[in-house]
């Protein structure tokens, strides 16, 4: 389990708190690198789950780990009155708040610091919630996905987007050479942090995916659950709802 996996292996802090150094480090290069390391294609995927989002005519959104909020941002586009986006780091949400006050979005996106595992929300709070490259870093995913089921509103929807591993040749090789060697090498040679996206690597590796995170969605008191795979299956849109 990707709990187990963590940024600084020679460190005492615990994964929540690695995790929020980490991004605290990176967060002003974390939107142009992530780009490069895509190849833009993580843009075609967000927009992928505001339309399944946007079906479900949300009046309030919660975004988790919402990192620079590039994805809270483009949830705008399913005209919800409220989007709240949440991160453990405010190295990111400063980033995130610039991005949102040069669009005329503060009277929509609020960007706060928050714990995943510990949100800071009433029970039955939001129509949906969204996940987006960040579900793999939460220090106890169960907690964090309890947490989650705890504040969305019956009927609502949960919404990840995740990284998986390609099953099918040739792009599973070539899947495993990109994250392998490819990621690594640009963050030893453009990032802050040398050992932040090895780290990204690795979580990623080991993460449940497909069915395993449907099982684990299904176990917490989701229903409905499906996998959505993504360009060859490198990544995978998981939409779930609460009974």
């Amino acid at each position: 389990m990707s709990s187990k996996v963590k940024p600084y292996k020679n460190s005492d802090l615990s994964k929540k708190e690695q995790v929020t150094k980490m991004f605290n480090t990176i967060s002003k290069e974390y939107d142009s690198l992530n780009r490069v390391i895509s190849f833009g294609i993580d843009v075609k995927w967000r927009k992928k789950v505001v339309t399944i989002v946007a079906k479900q005519k949300p009046e309030i959104i919660l975004d988790i780990a919402t990192g620079t909020g590039d994805l809270a941002i483009s949830l705008t586009k399913t005209n919800a009155s409220k989007i709240i986006g949440l991160d453990i780091s405010e190295g990111m949400l400063a980033v995130g708040r610039k991005k949102i006050a040069k669009k005329n979005l503060e009277n929509t996106i609020d960007l706060v610091v928050g714990d995943s595992e510990n949100l800071p929300f009433n029970d039955k709070t939001f129509d949906a919630i969204t996940v987006a490259f960040g579900i793999r870093n939460f220090e106890n995913l169960e907690k964090g996905l309890s947490e989650i089921l705890r504040v969305l509103k019956p009927n609502g929807i949960f919404v990840i987007l995740e990284t998986s591993n390609p099953t099918k040749t040739p792009f599973k090789q070539g899947y495993n050479f990109h994250t392998k060697v490819i990621l690594p090498l640009i963050g030893k040679l453009f990032s802050r942090d040398k050992v932040a996206y090895s780290y990204l690597s690795e979580s990623a590796s080991v993460f449940p995916y497909g069915e395993a995170l449907n099982n684990i969605l299904h176990k917490i008191g989701f229903i409905n659950a499906k996998a959505l795979p993504q360009t060859f299956g490198v990544a995978t849109i998981y939409k779930a709802i609460k009974q």
